[in-house]
């Protein structure tokens, strides 16, 4: 499955806002290539060779390679605020919304593993400016998931004595799914999120 046709919890891959046609398919060759061969062992030419085009074609769009996966990173962690901030606006006590919050953010990594091991592995492969600026999304994403945790905790629904660490080994557990998932294993994305959805609840003393 290509990083065009991967989906997330059924949800297309990231990129169809992304216009005009060239430049997209110049980030879903960007991907592929980053993901398969790492981003400072990818040249130019290669992303311009998966994509049809010539270098001189990439040019057009991006300016640099940095740039590609820049935009790649704020594509994937924008995705990432907006689930997660989804599931903890949604109506429901704190243990439903953690539930739904950890079952969609596993679904999306595994659904879109190729895409998320490059937006969540590839970050210090971007420059001073470019990762401060997916830092503050992260900074983002830690927030909703603790934010619900921390509702949890004051409802008396979690036993979670360290909420930032906890917080913290939550998202470890859902990134991490991009890195092992595999498409012809035993388990689909939606059961890998509702088995993980189980184990956190678990882990903050859910009852």
């Amino acid at each position: 499955m290509s990083a065009a046709e991967e989906t997330a919890g059924g949800e297309a891959a990231p990129w169809g806002e992304v216009t005009p046609d060239a430049a997209r398919r110049l980030l879903v060759a960007a991907v592929e290539a980053f993901a398969e061969r790492g981003y400072h062992a990818t040249t130019t030419r290669d992303i311009a060779g998966r994509a049809g085009m010539s270098p001189a074609a990439l040019y057009i769009h991006y300016k640099t390679k940095e740039e590609l996966l820049h935009r790649i990173s704020r594509i994937g962690h924008e995705k990432a605020v907006d689930i997660l901030r989804t599931a903890a606006q949604t109506e429901g006590t704190a243990t439903e919304r953690l539930a739904e919050a950890v079952s969609s953010f596993v679904r999306w990594h595994a659904g879109g593993r190729t895409t998320a091991r490059v937006v969540q592995y590839e970050l210090d492969s971007l420059g001073p400016d470019a990762r401060a600026e997916i830092l503050a999304l992260r900074r983002q994403v830690d927030a909703e998931v603790r934010g619900i945790i921390e509702d949890g905790v004051e409802a008396g629904e979690f036993d979670v004595p360290d909420v930032p660490g906890t917080t913290l080994a939550v998202l470890s557990l859902c990134i991490d799914v991009a890195r092992w998932f595999n498409v012809n294993g035993s388990r689909t994305p939606d059961e890998v999120g509702e088995l993980y959805a189980d184990l956190v609840l678990r882990m903050v003393g859910a009852g």
